[in-house]
């Protein structure tokens, strides 16, 4: 029994909650460690993202006989001009876009009371779960702006506080351009043997499995946005920039990303006026259906390999647990997790191949 698949994974996952609960039980003592991996998560995971974006531009570089130091030279000039460039020319838009935004603030909330005063109106012709559905969600959004504006000086705080951080972003971002070669056979001299090309297996993969994620998403959703961004200025739609940024963000994020660019355009649409907010629709539709069957098929292809219903149950439940930034990084890590278990399994299979090959052949002598 003890040979059983069933009776070991049982005894693995006992073995997983009892650590579990041990360190629950002693997590004070690790404290120190959770609190300096906390501080360098958030740069190391956005100079991680820079890598795998500029990985290619060295690559080709070096094809071309540049040394490395100059190339991640060239990286970094390239990184601070188009930042220079966004803060300079895109950055007094987005400026006056905010401004006018928070001027029309009280007006946007009239028309949005409005629209929801008028669904309440209607809400005896609907079915009682959905108008209580409808009634907890107002509840929420009160709520939520509530919280949000009492926490101002909180809110105000976390922000100076990881623009500091991102000061560890170049660093992170120029050692990991300098020494990536080095980071799989630093790990795998640990090992020995077998379990050796597993290790080595098993992080090519997973880099294969990032890379693959970050640099076809990212294309994605930049040609998403410049589709997003030509068709919401033909309709004149306001706010153009700042809706085509956060759509730039929200794509990142397969199948709901769309949605929810779609969201804050659609409501600024409705109250710009009815004909705006159906050329949204219209606009949201085409870009939907080419990302769908053009622009993701050719960039991305099948490199992840999972199941668009798999996709949308990671992002919900990670949305329940984590909130947005936990769905930001929700697919990712489910690949990344799949292709973990998914190596485990073939060294697995090859271990026990390879130890009937052996009971064979003592049995065939």
């Amino acid at each position: 029994m003890t040979n059983k698949v069933w009776f070991r994974s049982g005894v693995a996952l006992l073995l997983l909650f009892l650590l579990i609960k041990l360190f629950l039980d002693v997590h004070f003592i690790f404290k120190p460690i959770v609190v300096i991996i906390q501080s360098i998560l958030l740069p190391l995971l956005l100079s991680g993202f820079l890598f795998y974006i500029c990985l290619p531009f060295q690559k080709m570089m070096e094809k071309r006989h540049i040394p490395r130091w100059a190339s991640i030279t060239i990286i970094l000039l390239a990184l601070t001009a188009m930042g220079g460039a966004i803060v300079g020319v895109v950055g007094p838009v987005i400026a006056t876009q905010i401004e006018n935004l928070i001027h029309q603030l009280p007006y946007i909330q009239r028309e949005t009371q409005t629209l929801i005063n008028f669904a309440l109106e209607q809400r005896d012709k609907l079915p009682n779960e959905v108008t209580t559905k409808i009634n907890e969600m107002i509840s929420k959004f009160g709520t939520m702006t509530s919280d949000i504006l009492s926490n101002s000086l909180n809110i105000v705080t976390s922000i100076i506080s990881t623009l500091f951080l991102l000061i560890l972003v170049p660093f992170f971002l120029i050692y990991m351009l300098k020494d990536h070669e080095r980071f799989i056979p630093a790990i795998a001299n640990v090992f020995n043997g077998e379990r050796k090309i597993f290790v080595v297996n098993l992080l090519k993969d997973l880099n294969q499995t990032l890379m693959s994620y970050i640099q076809g998403q990212v294309t994605v959703s930049l040609i998403l946005g410049a589709i997003l961004y030509v068709g919401y200025t033909i309709i004149g739609l306001e706010y153009t920039l700042l809706l085509v940024m956060f759509a730039i963000v929200a794509n990142m994020i397969p199948f709901l990303g769309p949605w929810m660019a779609f969201l804050p355009a659609g409501i600024l649409g409705l109250i710009q006026s009815p004909t705006t907010f159906v050329w949204v629709c219209i606009i949201t539709l085409i870009a939907q259906q080419l990302e769908g069957n053009v622009i993701t098929p050719n960039v991305m292809g099948k490199s992840l390999n999972i199941h668009p219903l798999t996709i949308i149950v990671v992002i919900l439940a990670s949305g329940s647990l984590g909130g947005f930034m936990l769905i930001l990084v929700a697919v990712p890590l489910y690949a990344v997790l799949k292709t973990i278990v998914r190596n485990i399994f073939k060294y697995r299979h090859q271990i026990m191949h390879k130890a009937q090959s052996i009971v064979d052949d003592k049995s065939f002598q």
